[in-house]
C-alpha cells in the first residue's frame, strides 16, 4: 500500500519543484515529432551534443541551463535512440538529475510522401529520483502519430498514454520549412498545442494526486550542413503552460506555478555514421 503524505507539504513540493512527478513525459525530449522515414536508407547512428538555455516540458520549467546529448540509430523505417538532460545551471529544487529517456519509432507509410502512421514509445528513467519524496524513478509512455504533409506544411496529430502517471495527453504539431538557398541552410518553422491529464502524478501518496494543463509552443531553427556527415543547428523556441492543477483526493485544486512561459536557445551538433 502507499505510504500517505500530507496534502499540504506534498502539493507546496511539487509546485515548488514544477510538479517534478510530471517531469516524467520536455521542449526537447525524446523525439518531438515523428519524422517520415525513408524505407530504403541504410543503417545509420547519429550523435547530438546539444545545449539548451531551459528544460521546458509541455509547458512546465523543469531547469534552466542543460546539456541535452542523444545517440540515435536509423534502419529504414525503423529508429531508437536515447536522450539524455543533466542540468548545468539554475535547478529547479526537488527535480530528479540526471534524466535518461529511451525511444523508438517505427513509420508505416501511407501514401508515399503524403501521409504516415508512427507508433513509437518513450521510456523516461530518473535514477537518482527518491520515490519517498513522490518522484518516480521511470514511467512509459506509448504514443501514436499520423504525419500528413500538404507541399512544405507538415501536420501531425500526436496521442500519448503514460502507464504510471495513468493519463493522456494529446497533441497537434505543425512543421513548415522555408529555403534559404543563398544562405545554405532554411529556416524550419514549428508550432505545438497540447493538453494532459494524469490521475497518478506523484509517486508513494494516498490518496493519489491528479494533474492536469494545457500547453503550447512555437519556434524556428536553421540547420548548416558543416560536411556530408554532420550539421550544426541553432534553435530558438517560445512555449508556455496555463490551465495546469494540481489535486489530492478531497483538497480544493492547488496551481502549478511550474506551469510558465519561457523562451529557448538551443545549439546542437549532430554527426551521423
Amino acid at each position: 500500500m502507499n505510504k500517505k503524505t500530507s496534502s499540504v507539504m506534498l502539493v507546496a513540493a511539487l509546485t515548488l519543484g514544477g510538479l517534478t512527478a510530471s517531469a516524467q513525459t520536455a521542449t526537447t525530449p525524446a523525439p518531438a515529432a515523428a519524422p517520415v522515414a525513408d524505407a530504403a536508407s541504410s543503417a545509420s547512428w547519429t550523435v547530438t551534443p546539444s545545449i539548451a538555455s531551459q528544460y521546458m516540458f509541455r509547458g512546465v520549467r523543469l531547469g534552466g541551463l542543460a546539456f541535452e546529448p542523444s545517440l540515435e540509430y536509423d534502419n529504414g523505417n525503423l529508429a531508437v535512440g536515447v536522450w539524455n538532460n543533466t542540468p548545468l545551471a539554475n535547478k529547479v529544487p526537488g527535480q530528479s538529475d540526471p534524466e535518461f529517456d529511451f525511444y523508438g519509432t517505427y513509420t508505416f507509410e501511407v501514401q508515399k510522401d503524403i501521409s504516415s502512421l508512427v507508433p513509437g514509445y518513450t521510456l523516461y528513467t530518473y535514477p537518482n529520483a527518491v520515490k519517498g519524496n513522490g518522484f518516480y524513478q521511470a514511467t512509459f509512455e506509448p504514443n501514436l502519430a499520423f504525419n500528413y504533409s500538404i507541399s512544405a506544411l507538415k501536420l501531425t496529430p500526436k496521442v500519448y498514454y503514460d502507464f504510471v502517471l495513468k493519463g493522456p495527453t494529446l497533441e497537434l504539431n505543425a512543421a513548415y520549412a522555408v529555403p534559404l538557398k543563398d544562405a545554405g541552410t532554411e529556416l524550419d518553422f514549428a508550432a505545438t498545442v497540447g493538453t494532459y491529464e494524469w490521475t497518478d502524478a506523484a509517486a508513494n501518496t494516498t490518496p493519489s494526486v491528479k494533474n492536469w494543463g494545457n500547453y503550447w509552443l512555437v519556434g524556428v531553427s536553421a540547420p548548416f550542413q558543416v560536411n556530408k556527415d554532420s550539421k550544426l543547428t541553432l534553435g530558438w523556441a517560445y512555449t508556455q503552460g496555463s490551465g495546469n492543477y494540481l489535486k489530492q483526493g478531497g483538497t480544493p485544486k492547488v496551481t502549478n506555478t511550474g506551469a510558465v512561459g519561457r523562451g529557448v536557445l538551443s545549439i546542437s551538433y549532430a554527426y551521423t555514421y
